[in-house]
């Protein structure tokens, strides 16, 4: 028998976990799809999917056994909640909330469940750790073949923000990212952080300094830069570099093409991240579904990792309202 899936948001992420559970996914069937909208429900949902514009209910239904949360940020502690009470397993999207509060909320009900149960319900949608690219990446900087890590130079630029992004959700929305993924690539915590800014962008919206420069540094000692530029227009980069004391190792830019014509030669940048991060999605959702299906805990981050990125967003918005003063990151 398939796992039952539903998934509450149907928008560019709920969608694209749709067609994935529909089409590339073994073991796995979307059966019902909630969204505030009811045609865009309706429209992205499978035929034999029921929609609603009531995620209770999908909660709630006898047709699901797992749920997938890609709706807006505000909601996932929320709904997150719901889907404990239900006894149903959950995989959110990141963030795990938009706020530290929430977080937490979250994370003592996880441990609750952990205590009663002796499992937990909930994974977190941070792809980037199914990635073949930082898969590889990770593996070569724990064989510790170019030496100790000594700088990772991180970039992030995106076409254009979210309508209503602000400097503070850029760190909880996308620079969380980095923030969950340098502890895993590096296999130590961030200890210390530092935002900064300069001139910006006249494509930034009101509240919002684009770019910025963010540096991490973690309990090894390790220092990691991370530039994100949420309105670079051009398309979608992700770079990724790691200066070790023998030698550097980087992720390889991904193009959709590569044109050669006319004395030159071409690359066409994604417009966005989904064609970079295809595989890493398909990758988690496939583990997720088997470990389901097998009756095993699921190889995806949890609350903690989701919780420990949190509290590195807190630090650095921190320092953003600091001049850019180093924060120290509290864990307690």
């Amino acid at each position: 028998m398939p796992i039952r899936v539903g998934v509450i948001g149907a928008g560019i992420m709920g969608a694209d976990h749709i067609r994935n559970l529909s089409t590339t996914i073994g073991g796995a069937e979307v059966t019902f799809v909630a969204d505030l909208d009811a045609e865009r429900a309706a429209a992205a949902a499978p035929p034999s999917a029921r929609v609603t514009t009531d995620p209770s209910e999908l909660i709630n239904s006898s047709v699901v056994d797992a749920v997938v949360v890609a709706s807006h940020d505000s909601t996932h502690a929320g709904l997150v909640l719901e889907c404990f009470d239900a006894m149903t397993p959950v995989l959110c999207e990141k963030p795990l909330a938009p706020t530290l509060l929430e977080s937490l909320e979250v994370v003592a009900a996880d441990a609750d469940m952990v205590a009663a149960t002796g499992s937990s319900l909930l994974s977190l949608g941070f792809m980037r750790r199914f990635d073949p690219g930082y898969v590889a990446l990770r593996k070569t900087v724990q064989e510790r073949s170019q030496g100790e890590p000594l700088v990772v130079h991180c970039i992030s630029r995106n076409a254009a923000a979210a309508p209503g992004t602000t400097s503070e959700s850029a760190i909880t929305n996308s620079a969380i990212h980095e923030l969950d993924i340098i502890p895993w690539l590096l296999d130590s915590p961030i200890s210390e952080v530092s935002w900064q800014a300069g001139k910006s962008t006249r494509n930034a919206g009101d509240g919002l300094q684009d770019p910025s420069f963010m540096t991490l540094r973690t309990a090894d000692g390790t220092l990691t830069t991370l530039e994100l530029y949420l309105n670079a227009r051009y398309g979608y980069t992700i770079r990724c570099e790691v200066v070790s004391e023998l030698g550097t190792t980087a992720l390889q830019d991904t193009s959709l093409l590569g044109i050669e014509q006319d004395g030159t030669k071409q690359r066409v940048i994604p417009p966005d991240w989904r064609p970079r991060f295809a595989d890493a999605y398909r990758i988690q959702l496939q583990a997720w579904i088997s470990a389901l299906a097998n009756g095993e805990k699921p190889p995806l981050a949890g609350a903690q990792e989701g919780l420990n990125a949190a509290l590195v967003a807190q630090a650095m918005i921190q320092s953003m309202h600091s001049n850019g003063a180093s924060t120290k990151v509290s864990y307690s």
